[in-house]
Protein backbone atom coordinates (compact mmCIF):
# COMPACT_ATOMS: atom_id res chain seq x y z
CA UNK A 1 0.00 0.00 0.00
CA UNK A 2 1.35 3.52 -0.73
CA UNK A 3 2.66 5.66 1.89
CA UNK A 4 -0.23 8.12 3.35
CA UNK A 5 -3.03 6.32 1.39
CA UNK A 6 -6.61 7.14 3.02
CA UNK A 7 -7.91 4.10 5.07
CA UNK A 8 -10.58 2.52 3.86
CA UNK A 9 -12.83 2.86 6.93
CA UNK A 10 -14.68 5.32 8.75
CA UNK A 11 -13.19 7.69 11.42
CA UNK A 12 -14.44 9.76 14.35
CA UNK A 13 -12.92 11.61 17.47
CA UNK A 14 -14.35 12.12 20.54
CA UNK A 15 -14.52 16.03 21.13
CA UNK A 16 -15.90 18.47 23.95
CA UNK A 17 -17.15 21.87 22.05
CA UNK A 18 -14.98 23.75 24.52
CA UNK A 19 -11.63 22.01 23.50
CA UNK A 20 -11.15 23.89 20.24
CA UNK A 21 -7.19 23.47 20.82
CA UNK A 22 -7.23 19.59 21.04
CA UNK A 23 -9.68 19.54 18.16
CA UNK A 24 -6.86 21.69 16.10
CA UNK A 25 -4.27 19.75 17.12
CA UNK A 26 -5.97 16.17 16.22
CA UNK A 27 -7.30 17.34 12.70
CA UNK A 28 -3.85 18.22 11.62
CA UNK A 29 -2.34 15.37 12.74
CA UNK A 30 -5.02 13.67 10.64
CA UNK A 31 -4.27 16.09 7.87
CA UNK A 32 -0.77 14.71 7.83
CA UNK A 33 -1.25 11.39 7.36
CA UNK A 34 -4.15 12.28 4.79
CA UNK A 35 -6.87 10.57 7.17
CA UNK A 36 -9.98 12.27 6.81
CA UNK A 37 -12.04 12.22 10.36
CA UNK A 38 -15.65 13.30 11.08
CA UNK A 39 -15.40 15.12 14.94
CA UNK A 40 -17.92 13.37 16.78
CA UNK A 41 -19.47 15.99 20.05
CA UNK A 42 -18.76 14.52 23.14
CA UNK A 43 -21.13 14.32 25.89
CA UNK A 44 -21.31 16.21 28.09
CA UNK A 45 -23.86 14.55 31.32
CA UNK A 46 -25.01 17.58 32.54
CA UNK A 47 -26.55 18.34 29.60
CA UNK A 48 -28.11 15.30 29.13
CA UNK A 49 -32.22 15.22 29.99
CA UNK A 50 -32.67 12.82 33.23
CA UNK A 51 -34.54 10.17 31.02
CA UNK A 52 -31.56 9.67 28.92
CA UNK A 53 -29.15 9.67 31.98
CA UNK A 54 -31.17 6.98 33.35
CA UNK A 55 -31.25 5.01 29.92
CA UNK A 56 -27.76 4.83 29.77
CA UNK A 57 -26.36 4.80 33.56
CA UNK A 58 -27.65 2.57 36.07
CA UNK A 59 -27.12 3.02 39.76
CA UNK A 60 -27.70 -0.58 40.12
CA UNK A 61 -25.12 -1.93 37.69
CA UNK A 62 -22.57 0.26 39.53
CA UNK A 63 -23.40 -1.03 42.67
CA UNK A 64 -23.08 -4.70 41.73
CA UNK A 65 -19.68 -4.63 39.70
CA UNK A 66 -17.90 -1.12 40.43
CA UNK A 67 -16.48 -0.47 43.93
CA UNK A 68 -17.27 3.47 43.65
CA UNK A 69 -20.16 5.77 41.96
CA UNK A 70 -19.14 6.70 38.80
CA UNK A 71 -18.43 10.83 38.41
CA UNK A 72 -20.55 13.05 35.88
CA UNK A 73 -16.65 12.72 33.41
CA UNK A 74 -16.98 8.90 33.01
CA UNK A 75 -20.65 8.90 32.33
CA UNK A 76 -19.98 11.30 29.32
CA UNK A 77 -17.27 9.20 27.94
CA UNK A 78 -19.04 6.39 28.07
CA UNK A 79 -22.01 7.86 26.55
CA UNK A 80 -19.73 9.53 24.23
CA UNK A 81 -18.18 6.26 23.06
CA UNK A 82 -21.87 4.64 22.87
CA UNK A 83 -22.37 7.54 19.91
CA UNK A 84 -19.97 5.86 17.83
CA UNK A 85 -21.13 2.67 18.05
CA UNK A 86 -24.73 3.79 17.49
CA UNK A 87 -23.19 5.22 14.43
CA UNK A 88 -21.14 2.33 12.77
CA UNK A 89 -24.65 0.62 12.99
CA UNK A 90 -26.59 3.36 11.20
CA UNK A 91 -23.93 3.12 8.48
CA UNK A 92 -22.92 0.16 5.98
CA UNK A 93 -19.53 0.78 6.78
CA UNK A 94 -18.17 -2.70 8.38
CA UNK A 95 -15.88 -1.03 11.01
CA UNK A 96 -14.84 2.28 12.53
CA UNK A 97 -12.07 4.05 13.75
CA UNK A 98 -12.71 5.81 17.48
CA UNK A 99 -9.87 8.47 18.44
CA UNK A 100 -9.97 10.34 21.83
CA UNK A 101 -8.95 13.95 21.34
CA UNK A 102 -5.65 13.47 23.53
CA UNK A 103 -3.46 11.26 20.68
CA UNK A 104 -1.11 11.57 18.02
CA UNK A 105 -0.97 9.19 15.40
CA UNK A 106 1.94 7.22 14.06
CA UNK A 107 2.90 7.12 10.51
CA UNK A 108 1.75 4.03 9.82
CA UNK A 109 -1.44 4.48 11.35
CA UNK A 110 -3.49 4.52 8.12
CA UNK A 111 -2.00 1.72 6.65
CA UNK A 112 -2.30 -0.35 9.88
CA UNK A 113 -6.14 0.42 9.30
CA UNK A 114 -6.71 -0.60 6.08
CA UNK A 115 -4.64 -3.83 7.13
CA UNK A 116 -7.20 -4.07 10.18
CA UNK A 117 -9.76 -3.75 7.78
CA UNK A 118 -8.67 -6.45 5.40
CA UNK A 119 -8.49 -9.18 8.42
CA UNK A 120 -9.79 -12.43 7.66
CA UNK A 121 -10.25 -13.77 10.97
CA UNK A 122 -12.94 -12.80 13.80
CA UNK A 123 -12.09 -9.91 15.72
CA UNK A 124 -14.64 -7.46 17.75
CA UNK A 125 -12.02 -4.94 18.49
CA UNK A 126 -8.48 -3.80 17.60
CA UNK A 127 -6.77 -1.37 20.25
CA UNK A 128 -4.70 1.11 18.52
CA UNK A 129 -3.00 1.86 21.99
CA UNK A 130 -1.60 0.05 24.48
CA UNK A 131 0.91 -0.13 27.61
CA UNK A 132 4.71 0.21 26.78
CA UNK A 133 5.45 -3.44 27.77
CA UNK A 134 2.27 -5.93 26.64
CA UNK A 135 2.36 -9.28 27.71
CA UNK A 136 1.30 -11.20 24.12
CA UNK A 137 -0.45 -14.36 23.98
CA UNK A 138 -0.48 -15.06 20.58
CA UNK A 139 0.17 -12.30 17.58
CA UNK A 140 0.53 -12.58 13.57
CA UNK A 141 2.41 -9.74 11.52
CA UNK A 142 -0.28 -6.93 10.44
CA UNK A 143 2.37 -4.93 9.06
CA UNK A 144 6.16 -5.45 8.15
CA UNK A 145 6.80 -4.03 11.57
CA UNK A 146 3.80 -3.99 13.44
CA UNK A 147 1.94 -7.28 14.62
CA UNK A 148 -1.34 -8.01 15.67
CA UNK A 149 -1.38 -9.36 19.22
CA UNK A 150 -4.11 -11.27 21.40
CA UNK A 151 -3.43 -9.86 24.85
CA UNK A 152 -3.08 -12.14 27.82
CA UNK A 153 -4.55 -9.33 30.09
CA UNK A 154 -6.77 -6.48 27.95
CA UNK A 155 -5.59 -3.22 28.37
CA UNK A 156 -7.51 -0.52 29.90
CA UNK A 157 -6.33 2.29 27.43
CA UNK A 158 -9.65 3.53 25.36
CA UNK A 159 -8.12 6.51 23.74
CA UNK A 160 -8.03 5.09 20.41
CA UNK A 161 -9.43 1.29 18.55
CA UNK A 162 -11.16 -0.05 15.66
CA UNK A 163 -14.55 -1.52 16.20
CA UNK A 164 -16.30 -4.18 14.07
CA UNK A 165 -20.23 -3.77 13.52
CA UNK A 166 -19.95 -7.19 15.45
CA UNK A 167 -18.42 -5.45 17.93
CA UNK A 168 -20.36 -2.63 18.39
CA UNK A 169 -24.18 -5.19 18.42
CA UNK A 170 -22.46 -6.63 21.50
CA UNK A 171 -21.27 -3.94 23.14
CA UNK A 172 -24.69 -1.82 22.62
CA UNK A 173 -26.88 -4.90 23.71
CA UNK A 174 -24.92 -5.56 26.57
CA UNK A 175 -23.77 -2.03 27.98
CA UNK A 176 -26.30 -0.05 27.99
CA UNK A 177 -27.31 0.70 30.49
CA UNK A 178 -23.76 0.70 32.05
CA UNK A 179 -22.33 0.17 34.89
CA UNK A 180 -18.30 0.51 35.25
CA UNK A 181 -16.15 3.04 33.23
CA UNK A 182 -15.54 1.99 29.47
CA UNK A 183 -11.87 1.12 29.90
CA UNK A 184 -13.15 -1.20 32.94
CA UNK A 185 -15.94 -2.49 31.25
CA UNK A 186 -14.19 -3.78 28.19
CA UNK A 187 -11.60 -5.43 30.34
CA UNK A 188 -14.34 -7.75 31.68
CA UNK A 189 -14.54 -9.30 27.62
CA UNK A 190 -15.77 -12.65 28.55
CA UNK A 191 -19.02 -10.93 29.82
CA UNK A 192 -20.10 -10.34 26.06
CA UNK A 193 -17.71 -12.64 24.22
CA UNK A 194 -16.11 -9.69 22.91
CA UNK A 195 -12.91 -11.19 20.83
CA UNK A 196 -10.23 -7.90 21.45
CA UNK A 197 -6.99 -7.69 20.00
CA UNK A 198 -4.11 -5.16 19.61
CA UNK A 199 -1.58 -3.65 18.00
CA UNK A 200 2.17 -3.90 18.99
CA UNK A 201 3.72 -1.58 18.96
CA UNK A 202 1.01 0.79 19.18
CA UNK A 203 -0.12 3.19 16.46
CA UNK A 204 -1.24 6.39 18.33
CA UNK A 205 1.11 8.09 20.79
CA UNK A 206 -0.55 9.49 23.96
CA UNK A 207 -0.51 13.70 23.63
CA UNK A 208 0.82 15.55 26.65
CA UNK A 209 -3.00 16.85 26.95
CA UNK A 210 -3.67 13.58 28.06
CA UNK A 211 -2.15 14.24 31.41
CA UNK A 212 -4.78 16.76 32.29
CA UNK A 213 -8.27 15.26 31.92
CA UNK A 214 -10.94 17.51 30.72
CA UNK A 215 -14.02 15.97 31.23
CA UNK A 216 -13.46 15.46 35.04
CA UNK A 217 -11.69 16.75 38.37
CA UNK A 218 -9.54 15.84 40.92
CA UNK A 219 -10.93 12.23 41.78
CA UNK A 220 -11.55 12.36 45.93
CA UNK A 221 -9.43 10.76 48.62
CA UNK A 222 -10.42 6.92 48.04
CA UNK A 223 -11.96 5.72 51.82
CA UNK A 224 -10.91 2.15 52.94
CA UNK A 225 -13.90 0.43 51.97
CA UNK A 226 -14.09 1.62 48.65
CA UNK A 227 -10.16 0.16 48.73
CA UNK A 228 -11.59 -3.17 49.28
CA UNK A 229 -13.89 -3.27 47.10
CA UNK A 230 -11.87 -2.04 44.19
CA UNK A 231 -9.25 -5.40 45.25
CA UNK A 232 -11.99 -7.43 44.92
CA UNK A 233 -13.12 -5.91 41.67
CA UNK A 234 -9.30 -6.55 40.67
CA UNK A 235 -9.68 -10.70 41.78
CA UNK A 236 -12.90 -11.02 39.87
CA UNK A 237 -11.44 -9.59 36.60
CA UNK A 238 -8.09 -11.83 37.44
CA UNK A 239 -9.54 -15.14 37.83
CA UNK A 240 -12.13 -14.22 35.32
CA UNK A 241 -9.51 -13.62 32.96
CA UNK A 242 -7.58 -16.69 33.83
CA UNK A 243 -10.76 -18.78 33.36
CA UNK A 244 -12.00 -17.44 29.92
CA UNK A 245 -9.31 -16.83 28.00
CA UNK A 246 -7.98 -20.00 26.49
CA UNK A 247 -11.49 -20.84 25.18
CA UNK A 248 -10.31 -17.92 22.54
CA UNK A 249 -8.46 -19.58 19.68
CA UNK A 250 -5.10 -18.26 19.57
CA UNK A 251 -4.23 -16.00 16.18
Amino acid sequence: MPDNAPASLPLVFVNLDRDAERRERLEAELARLNLQGERLHAVWWADLPPAEQDALYSPQLNQNQYYKPLVNGEKGCYASHIQAWRQLLASDAPAMVVLEDDVRLDDRLADGIAAIAALDIPWDMVKLLGREHEKVRSQRALLPDVALVQYQRVPSMTAGYVISRAGAAKLLATRVPFGRPIDVDLRFWWENDLRILGTVPSLLILDETSFVSSIWATPPRVPLWQKLRKFAMKCKLSLGNARHRRQQPDL
